[in-house]
């Protein structure tokens, strides 16, 4: 199983994460199953939506993106991408980050917690570190890689 791999399947869990959440804010599902903390304060709070929408709804958007971009960079057209990699670094990033901000809010606005929040904080912090160990691996791989879209001067001669 590549690095690759674990990022699509850690991401599936995640879709199924959010998608769960999403169902109890959209008022699908009666209650959440939330053992540790309060997941029901949490999703009722006004930190539960953002830009207008549910944040388990840009939960899932974002879990989707991800499955669908690991899942193409398994590809043969792209197992070998150094884009792919950075794409999935920075991506990965970007959830970290909004995870980060979301774990403040519980921790110092609401003053709750919630289990699948914290299980979803950890998911994609799991797909950033395997995602980053793939970026190293790829940069290894061909130091001439870039993710900025720019060839080696050699290279670019050599194709023209």
């Amino acid at each position: 199983m590549t690095k690759r791999m674990i990022v699509a399947a850690l991401s599936l869990a995640g879709i199924f994460v959010a998608l769960y959440l999403l169902l109890y804010k959209l008022g699908r599902i009666g209650t959440l199953s939330c053992s540790i903390g309060s997941c029901e304060t949490v999703n009722a709070s006004r930190w539960a939506t953002f830009l207008g929408l549910p944040v388990a709804a840009w939960g899932v958007a974002f879990y989707v993106v991800l499955f669908g971009v690991a899942l193409a960079s398994t590809t043969e057209k792209y197992e070998d991408s150094a884009r792919m990699s950075g794409l999935l670094l920075g991506m990965t990033a970007l959830g970290v980050l909004f995870s980060a901000w979301l774990t403040y809010l519980e921790l110092f606005v609401i003053h709750a917690i919630c289990q699948w929040c914290v299980v979803s904080a950890v998911i994609v912090t799991s797909c950033f570190i395997v995602a980053l160990a793939e970026f190293r691996q790829s940069a290894r791989n061909d130091p001439r890689a870039s993710t900025t879209g720019h060839q080696p001067r050699s290279t670019r001669e050599n194709a023209e």
